[in-house]
């Protein structure tokens, strides 16, 4: 099978490093699924997500002049819990809070957190009178 961007193959993982996996794909050829394309949540080190000798599914993202190709793990399957068309987000299937709603709420908590400190402070300063420095 020919190596192509947008091809989706399956690969064993034959190196981790700090900055990705080293994959070798069909026909021989090796390629690299930089940590960034490892999963869709944040990947702090490659080997919580991967060891060698895993077999696994990715996409040909690039190939560049020099012939190194670049995979992803994150891009063969979507996100789960998104919609895919306009018709399953009209139905109402995702959360349809909006960003100034997420703010409001957050301005909201974050205030009275602040509140409820504030007022820890106050009493553990009880009657001394004047602030200290």
């Amino acid at each position: 099978m020919s190596v192509s961007v947008g091809v989706i193959l399956e690969g064993v993982v034959t190196g981790i490093t700090n900055f990705g996996a080293f994959v070798e794909l069909p026909g021989g050829t090796t390629g690299l699924v930089h940590i960034s394309e490892v999963a869709d949540t944040y990947v702090k080190d490659v080997k919580d997500f991967l060891k060698e000798k895993d077999k696994i599914k990715v996409k040909v993202i690039n190939i560049d002049e020099k012939g190194k190709i670049g995979l992803s793990i994150k891009q063969v399957n979507p996100p789960k819990g998104t919609a895919n068309s306009y018709r399953e987000r009209s139905r109402g299937r995702l959360n349809t809070e909006t960003f100034e709603d997420k703010l409001a709420k957050f301005l909201k908590e974050s205030d009275e957190k602040q509140l409820e400190f504030r007022k820890s402070i106050d009493a553990k300063r009880g009657g001394r009178g004047s602030t200290r420095y």
